[in-house]
């Protein structure tokens, strides 16, 4: 007690409080005789009365605890036998009524000759307001450096959020309620007059599944707080029973002791309410509060960003929806199946797109692209180039007609933005497939035996750039699409990341269609989950995926189609093995060995005679005496024709196989190629000869 505050109290200060008061004493000890003299003011602060003391060192620290008695000894012995001069400590005693004191030591050694030490004088003080004081301003910073950690962090997690969803994930997230230094949490926003509890964490607070949505008005604390627009500090969790009916129930299920419940408001706007759940507190201080409501500001400010930036991309993402088709039509023949991811990062809005076009005598066109840019611009722009090129290829003017007059139309836009797309024209019934580049990526075609090829397309400039630069060429490339196969399209987004090599995302494609399901609807959805997350959350992607239906044939009657490359020798050992493999599985293993070499000598006069790839179909006739039907299929208009090979030939010999190994053999006219088939079994009942076998 200060002399001011006794003197309030109307106290007479005597000499003995004034001594008590000052708490400063000093001590003489006499190591030879080992008695120690104290002065009165020394004794008060070892709360050893003046009568009591007999001269004994051990007398004047009988107040302390044995603990602290060992620890003075030790600093004293230490000291002496050490040669120092002077020691110093902190000790703790109880006082008379109970109450803990810290004594100071602070005394100097005098020695004979400076070795041997014989005396000890100093001083005694009354050390517990400063000791205190200082373990109060250390607890003050160990709170203060508390809180401000909380701040940064909370205030850097949230610095990230975009969305409304990426701050409810900040503050609900690993470490989220850790950062906030609560237990528990619900946020909740106005909608509609009606406030909506959007986030919930911490344990037993499902109980509050049941006032997710409720209407705005003054029966809940939460709702109580956002209409007032003032905080409400709960030290006692109980209390909400009394004050809010409604919660009673639900209160004595919910492990917490306090609560707090926060405003959010930013630019006068009320956007809804925080309320932060505590297990251990029992109080809010005056700096606690401040803290709860710099935090509550904090969250205000992300989420006012959040919610306009979430309503300006419902706008944009509105604008988008409304460029893309609204539906695909049905093809006869195959299956199509369309995806259209926005990217995870900014307004979700950019120039990706993907059409499909019926065309003239059954045919479909696909066009997948992308406009340069990652917003509404590039959006709007997507919008006017995908109807120019729906109407080009629509009035059925040949891809690379159709590409060029789409690369004018764009540089006639007066945009400084470019595009790039890849644009087929299909015919599912016969499979064949034309295809142009515009700078975009080329298709994947998945075989029937589950290889994944990446046929090269021709291409030319990106639209916009060929006709300001004046190259408007864009070569077709045609394809054969067997029936089973599947071709993929998408935009870059599907298979790059920044800093990757895009060969790596293009293969970890290829190898996700290849283990992918064959249904179209369905690879497109297993291809979304394996690479979109992976490699194109940062960017939109467009995806369009085209199978041409399978011929399995009858169960009587089975049917495979196999394409073969030119430029891929494995192909025809796979074909070969192929074929084999198909005939052991129908019970038909004793044909095997003819057809796995009539299967070669007609892929290699194809692959060797020829400037494409090969079409194999192979089939089991439905016939009271089954047979095998090989047939292969090219784009040239030569007919094979019989020779007389000399001994020392290493060619010439295919068509006297073909006499030798087949029941009979021909060829047909197929569009703008043919086709050469062969039956191997018995021959059939009847001699009459096929107009179209050159054998006949």
């Amino acid at each position: 007690m200060t002399e001011d505050e006794l003197s309030a109290r109307g106290g007479e200060i005597g000499p003995t409080e004034r001594l008590a008061m000052n708490r400063t004493g000093s001590f003489d000890w006499d190591l030879d005789t080992g008695t120690i003299d104290v002065d009165d003011a020394g004794l008060l602060v070892f709360g050893v009365p003046a009568e009591r003391f007999d001269g004994r060192p051990a007398t004047l620290v009988r107040g302390l605890d044995p603990e602290e008695r060992s620890r003075l000894d030790a600093v004293i012995k230490r000291a002496i036998t050490g040669g120092e001069s002077s020691y110093t400590a902190h000790v703790r005693l109880e006082r008379a009524d109970g109450t803990p004191q810290w004594t100071h030591v602070q005394a100097r050694i005098l020695r004979r000759d400076g070795r041997l030490a014989h005396r000890i004088v100093g001083i005694v003080r009354d050390a517990t307001a400063e000791v205190t004081h200082s373990a109060f301003l250390q607890e003050l910073a160990k709170r203060r450096e508390v809180q401000t950690s909380i701040v940064e962090r909370t205030t850097r997690a949230l610095s990230r959020a975009v969305t409304v969803d990426d701050v409810t994930a900040a503050l609900t997230g690993p470490g989220g309620l850790a950062r906030l230094g609560a237990e528990g949490l619900a946020l909740g926003l106005v909608e509609n007059d009606s406030l909506h509890i959007i986030a919930l964490s911490g344990e037993a607070l499902d109980v509050f599944d049941d006032f997710r949505v409720r209407r705005l008005d003054r029966g809940l604390p939460l709702a109580e707080t956002v209409l007032s627009g003032r905080p409400r500090f709960v030290p006692t969790f109980a209390s909400l029973g009394r004050d809010f009916p409604q919660l009673a129930p639900y209160v004595k299920r919910m492990p917490f002791t306090s609560a707090c419940y926060l405003p959010l408001i930013a630019q006068a706007r009320k956007l809804g309410g925080l309320a932060l759940f505590y297990r251990r507190r029992s109080a809010f201080n005056a700096d606690e509060r401040n803290l709860l409501l710099g935090l509550a500001a904090i969250v205000s400010q992300s989420l006012q960003r959040a919610i306009l930036f979430d309503e300006e991309r419902e706008l944009a993402t509105g604008l988008q929806a409304m460029m893309l088709p609204r539906r695909i039509p049905v093809i006869t023949g195959g299956e199509i199946a369309v995806r259209y991811h926005a990217a995870w990062s900014g307004r979700q809005v950019g120039g990706d797109w993907y059409d499909v076009i019926p065309l003239p005598r059954g045919r479909v066109g696909i066009v997948v692209g992308d406009v340069q840019g990652h917003d509404t611009h590039a959006a709007a722009i997507m919008g006017q180039l995908r109807i120019a090129l729906r109407a080009y290829a629509g009035e059925g003017h040949a891809p690379s007609t159709v590409l060029a007059r789409a690369s004018r139309f764009l540089a006639e836009l007066d945009t400084n933005r470019f595009a790039t797309c890849t644009y087929a024209q299909v015919d599912l019934a016969g499979g064949t497939v034309r295809g142009v580049r515009a700078g975009h990526l080329g298709p994947l075609i998945r075989h029937t035996d589950g290889r994944v090829g990446r046929p090269k397309l021709r291409g030319g400039l990106p639209l916009g750039l060929a006709t300001v630069f004046g190259d408007e060429e864009y070569p077709e490339t045609r394809l054969d699409l067997v029936p089973g196969e599947t071709l993929v399209l998408c935009t870059d987004g599907l298979v790059e990341q920044p800093g990757t090599d895009i060969e790596a995302g293009l293969s970890a494609l290829a190898e996700a269609v290849g283990s992918g399901p064959p249904q179209a609807e369905a690879l497109a959805d297993h291809l979304s989950e394996q690479l979109w997350e992976r490699w194109g959350a940062g960017d939109d992607v467009a995806l369009l995926v085209l199978r041409r239906s399978p011929d399995p044939g009858t169960p009587r009657a089975p049917r495979i189609h196999q394409y073969i490359h030119q430029a891929d020798p494995q192909g025809l050992s796979d074909a070969r093995a192929a074929v084999g493999q198909a005939l052991a599985d129908w019970g038909m293993p004793e044909l095997a060995d003819d057809a796995e070499l009539l299967t070669g000598e007609l892929l290699v006069n194809v692959l060797l005679h020829t400037e494409g790839g090969a079409v194999l179909t192979l089939e089991v006739l439905p016939e009271p005496v089954r047979r095998v039907r090989l047939s292969v299929q090219d784009r040239s208009s030569a007919w094979p024709r019989r020779r007389t090979p000399g001994e020392a030939a290493t060619s010439g010999r295919g068509l006297l196989l073909l006499d030798a190994l087949a029941s009979r053999w021909g060829v047909e006219p197929r569009g703008e190629g043919k086709a050469v088939w062969c039956e191997i079994g018995p021959a059939p009942a009847t001699s009459q000869a096929d107009p179209a076998d050159p054998a006949g």
